[in-house]
């Protein structure tokens, strides 16, 4: 059974359908329940462990009522490759992250997903050994004028 089969059938079971719901929205409802990891494509790995942090946030609420710790959650091109239908399903996905009082980096070359961030930082002037310096910071807004990202986010 797929997963896209299977999330209406576990409905009533919250424990079941949250994980079901959260591979839906990461795109992965095409999976077949019980598939085995080492057929899942990189891609498909990562998305797992997106949806597997993402459970743990509904999951949070400490001992006694005590706030979980805040966690930091470092993401390095998790839109590469993916249809830009795709992108918006991710950017959607780790907004419960930054609700919840955790801390998202995402380490990004796509315009569109730079333009939702809190906030940018910028580093250059080029990669490697000639990169590293903080060449602009603030909103998109701020970092968009004078910036190489600026220059990028005119052209499109």
């Amino acid at each position: 059974m797929e997963v896209d089969e299977a999330a209406p059938f576990f409905a009533a079971m919250p424990a079941i359908d949250h994980p079901l719901k959260l591979m839906q929205d990461v795109g992965l409802g095409y999976l077949t329940l019980g598939q085995l990891s080492p057929t899942l494509s990189g891609g498909e790995v990562q998305r797992m462990k997106l949806v597997s942090e993402l459970v743990k946030v509904r999951d949070e609420v400490g001992r006694r009522g005590q706030k979980a710790p805040h966690t930091p959650y470092v993401l390095d091109e998790p839109t590469v490759g993916l249809h830009m239908a795709d992108v918006e399903r991710r950017i959607r996905v780790l907004h419960p992250l930054v609700a919840r009082g955790h801390s998202v980096v995402v380490i990004e070359h796509d315009l569109d997903v730079i333009a939702k961030a809190d906030w940018v930082i910028e580093l250059g002037p080029d990669g490697g050994t000639a990169g590293g310096a903080v060449m602009a910071e603030g909103t998109p807004e701020m970092v968009a004028a004078g910036s190489h990202t600026g220059v990028a986010f005119e052209k499109r």
